[in-house]
């Protein structure tokens, strides 16, 4: 039985929101939602790393290492569903580390970052981010967002928006968190991944699957993010005593990933999707 469930911002503003449950579509929406003009505030910390390249603390370094072995992951998915290096899109490209990547094996790379501090970091590294969708005219053999869905704020308009811009033989990649996952059941309302308000909607693996089957487009795949459980669990003890038991998030982590295969899957998930066959 899922119930409404209170999370706090333990990261910037320390205020408590609600996660309001949608039975039909079996996932969560954050409540109260601020107003757009108020997010770009709780976004506003040096702590909110996939807005720097900075390697300050443990979670920095630890964040930093794991990118560097996610690029290469992230980029051989991307071959396994595109033999020829086409068009692609970055949605939340944040300081450009992973189109940067993909410009040096040729292939041809755009990236969309509302953030301008992120922009920056970006251009610093030759790439030139656009700040927002309504700058991108054009259609992409691949799309990618990287734990950047659950951040969108019009959840229904950005997905069509998605399938339009999507070829007809293209791949949306949507990486996001679970929370049916073994650690988030586990923290429950310490969970790092719920990261409210900047989540505004927390999915399940059903709840994925359904949104975009709405709009004509299918998930085709299913990946795991196995570092996700590490670094989530680790940034959730934090939250739970402030003094970081790492034997503990090490040990959940790992419940969680070796659970993932029997129960409703990994902490954090790819979601490969393509064009439903067939469809006029």
């Amino acid at each position: 039985m899922f119930k409404d469930i209170e999370v706090k911002d333990h990261s910037i503003s320390q205020q408590t929101f609600v996660l309001r449950y949608d039975k039909d579509l079996h996932m969560y929406y954050t409540d109260p939602k601020p107003a757009l003009k108020d997010l770009p505030n709780y976004y506003e910390s040096e702590d909110y790393i996939s807005h720097t390249d900075s390697k300050r603390s443990l979670f920095d370094i630890a964040y930093q290492s794991v990118k560097k072995i996610s690029l290469i992951q992230k980029h051989k998915l991307l071959r396994s569903f595109h033999d020829e290096k086409g068009s692609v899109l970055d949605i939340g490209a944040g300081t450009g580390d992973f189109i940067n990547y993909l410009s040096k094996k040729n292939w041809k790379v755009s990236g969309v970052e509302p953030n301008p501090k992120a922009r920056l970091l970006a251009q610093k590294k030759g790439l030139q981010l656009q700040e927002n969708l309504k700058d991108i005219n054009s259609s992409f053999e691949c799309i990618t967002m990287w734990h950047v869905l659950e951040h969108v704020y019009d959840l229904e308009n950005h997905i069509k928006w998605l399938k339009s811009h999507l070829k007809k033989n293209g791949t949306l990649f949507v990486a996001v968190p679970n929370f049916e996952a073994y650690d988030a059941s586990y923290y429950n309302s310490y969970w790092a991944a719920f990261d409210v308000p900047r989540h505004l909607y927390h999915f399940s693996q059903k709840s994925v699957v359904k949104i975009f089957d709405k709009v004509g487009l299918e998930v085709v795949a299913i990946k795991p993010l196995k570092f996700d459980a590490y670094y989530v669990s680790l940034l959730s003890e934090k939250y739970l005593s402030k003094k970081i038991n790492f034997l503990r998030a090490f040990k959940v982590a790992t419940k969680s990933n070796l659970r993932a295969r029997k129960s409703c899957g990994y902490s954090s998930q790819i979601y490969v999707i393509k064009h439903v066959k067939n469809q006029k």
